[in-house]
């Protein structure tokens, strides 16, 4: 344990001393190199803002709009022969969308239900296995420019909701 703090702590000023040496060796100029850097940096994030804009507006309009709800309502039949407890069911929605808003009801979950009872573990292993999917594809998807994401999005939602009926099949049988 005292490795892996210690690691922790130095992995970083270690990593920083090796690309200035590396620099220096191979006779680069580091601060012009990383001025170049942020100036890319810069133009990415300016690129990236109409996405991130979107998703936020869409996110808020999602939570305020009662959607979420009217969502449960429709597939609690469907998933309840899976055994899935209905309290997830905000979580699994949100988590492929919104990282912070899956974690502000996770952390609902485990203060009305508790941390070891049965939907405080499948709300943990959802989101442990899943990711926000929308989000990075998103993300990724705009930062290279691409507009054909169809495939892509069925593909990782996909495997969001593998993940997440394996999650409550195996906090089932624990």
């Amino acid at each position: 344990m005292i490795f892996i703090n210690n690691l922790s702590i130095y992995a970083i000023p270690v990593f920083i001393l090796i690309i200035v040496g590396y620099s220096f060796i191979e006779k680069n100029n580091v601060f012009d190199n990383f001025i170049e850097g942020a100036k890319e940096g810069g133009k990415i994030v300016i690129n990236l803002f109409p996405t991130l804009l979107g998703l936020f507006i869409a996110i808020g309009a999602l939570r305020v709009s009662g959607i979420l709800d009217l969502l449960i309502n429709i597939f609690f039949p469907i998933l309840k022969i899976f055994n899935f407890p209905k309290e997830i069911m905000p979580l699994v929605f949100l988590r492929p969308i919104s990282g912070s808003g899956a974690m502000a009801i996770a952390t609902d979950i485990m203060k009305n239900y508790g941390v070891d009872t049965k939907i405080g573990n499948i709300a943990s292993s959802v989101m442990g296995s899943t990711e926000t999917t929308l989000y990075i594809i998103a993300i990724y998807t705009s930062c290279v420019q691409i507009k054909r994401t169809r495939g892509i999005i069925i593909a990782a939602l996909a495997a969001d909701f593998v993940s997440m009926i394996v999650s409550i099949i195996v906090c089932n049988f624990m």
